[in-house]
């Protein structure tokens, strides 16, 4: 047999301590960690630019300019939905491989052509 008297206390609520969200940590899988690490990755990427034909015969214009004055230019490329900036001097443009090559203080680079979606001129 119960007693009544037990159910007539009241619950003190102050003496609980909370553990927080260390509670659910125990319950994210190392899988789900990966998942949501992934998906944030995915969030920040940048949709690759869509260049129409004024936007290329600007940039063409820009980098047979760069080429007759020997300058150094700025290359804004996009790759893997970033984008990478580099910068030297154009030494050579090859529309068979579409690549082109720049030099800068460490060397030669050579860039896909496919990549570029702004060349600036500096000087």
């Amino acid at each position: 047999m119960m007693r009544e008297d037990h159910f007539d206390h009241e619950l003190d609520l102050s003496k609980v301590q909370d553990r927080g969200s260390k509670k659910w940590v125990a319950m994210v899988l190392p899988e789900h960690v990966k998942l949501m690490r992934d998906y944030v990755r995915e969030q920040q990427l940048i949709p690759r630019p869509q260049l129409n034909e004024w936007d290329l015969e600007i940039i063409e214009e820009t980098i047979n300019l760069a080429m007759t004055r020997k300058c150094d230019v700025a290359i804004k490329m996009w790759r893997d939905g970033k984008y990478v900036l580099r910068g030297g001097i154009i030494q050579r443009v090859d529309l068979k491989q579409r690549t082109m090559e720049v030099d800068d203080p460490f060397g030669l680079h050579k860039y896909k052509l496919d990549e570029v979606v702004d060349v600036t001129v500096l000087e």
